[in-house]
């Protein structure tokens, strides 16, 4: 899945898109350089998935946890800060990313090596203001 984004209002048809596209799958690893969009991007998923809670990036705690409209739990990672992936260890990750709950990552190259099997790749790249976010399902 391609998508081109010229503007931030079309962020809610995205993340629909996104959700329905991917709709059996729960895992979504982000990859792209700062200030490209992932965090927006994840807030308006989680806003689709009816989360109320203020979205925000994790940078110092690595990972917020939200309620969506069912009251399940959805995990939102931020890895910049890791030095190591011990320290992913460190917080627990299998017990989030084999919860089979919404898991969205961030800076995700830093843990790469302990992504579950089947994820969903969520790659966003800017091009002269524009972002392309290209989505493809990975099975290691």
């Amino acid at each position: 899945m391609k998508i081109e984004i010229h503007s931030i209002e079309q962020l809610p048809e995205v993340a629909r898109k996104l959700l329905e596209v991917f709709r059996d799958d729960r895992f979504f690893a982000f990859f792209g350089k700062m200030g490209v969009g992932k965090t927006t991007l994840i807030k308006e998923i989680c806003a689709t998935l009816g989360v109320e809670d203020n979205v925000c990036s994790p940078t110092f705690a690595i990972v917020n946890e939200y309620s969506d409209r069912e009251g399940e739990p959805v995990y939102h990672f931020d890895f910049y800060r890791l030095k190591s992936v011990a320290e992913a260890y460190d917080i627990g990750y299998e017990e989030y990313f084999y919860s089979g709950c919404y898991c969205f990552t961030e800076w995700t190259e830093k843990i790469e090596e302990l992504l579950p099997e089947r994820y969903v790749r969520v790659e966003i790249e800017e091009r002269e203001g524009v972002r392309i976010l290209t989505a493809n399902i990975k099975e290691q």
